[in-house]
């Protein structure tokens, strides 16, 4: 009988201490954050949009290639659209230091309110538990004529200018998130979209 109660004891101290180490575990987990940082290598039907300020910048190979685009009804846009990753688990604190790994990152990606696309990592990103950030690059490719056809030829390309910092408006540019986190007690998924911190983009 007594063997039995001992057995007992241990079995329930084992169960507290791996909860303790779960709970904590997801408590980490939660901890990470997710900023939009930055957008790089923005191109718009294969014309570079860096150091262009105004419609008149563009070259007038540029401007042709440009013009013929939209006429054809598209207006391809592509970019990397940088995310930072921030995993304060660094040790200090009161939580212990613990290494992230992002196993699945799928988002929708929202621009002046109009939602224009969803995708994922291609691959695994680690965030290491050293309170500094990690660049989540995401690349983002779509057709701005179908989704902002209303704006016009040059509301579109100032758009594309305002996405890359460069132009007069600032555009609005959100993201929602649900990562996956892989850790030592299997995949983590928070249970609903987490809303990163949106930013808007413009050079003023």
């Amino acid at each position: 009988m007594k063997t039995n109660i001992k057995i007992f004891i241990v079995i329930l101290f084992a169960g507290i201490i791996s909860g303790c180490s779960i709970y904590k575990t997801v408590m980490n987990v939660s901890r990470l954050k997710y900023r939009l940082s930055s957008v790089s290598d923005i191109t718009v039907s294969g014309v570079q949009i860096a150091g262009k300020n105004r419609v008149s910048d563009f070259s007038i190979k540029d401007g042709m290639n440009l013009t013929q685009s939209f006429s054809r009804g598209s207006f391809p846009i592509s970019f990397t659209l940088n995310i930072a990753a921030v995993n304060p688990n660094d040790g200090t604190g009161g939580y212990a230091r613990t290494d992230a790994t992002i196993k699945s990152f799928p988002y929708r990606l929202l621009i002046d309110n109009k939602e224009v696309l969803t995708g994922n990592i291609s691959s695994p990103i680690s965030v290491p538990g050293t309170g500094e950030s990690t660049n989540i690059p995401l690349s983002i490719s779509f057709d701005l004529f179908r989704t902002f056809r209303d704006k016009g030829y040059e509301g579109i390309l100032n758009l594309a200018m305002n996405i890359a910092g460069l132009g007069t408006k600032p555009t609005t540019v959100q993201l929602y998130v649900k990562p996956t986190i892989n850790t030592v007690i299997g995949d983590l998924t928070p249970p609903s979209e987490i809303k990163v911190v949106e930013q808007e983009f413009s050079s003023r």
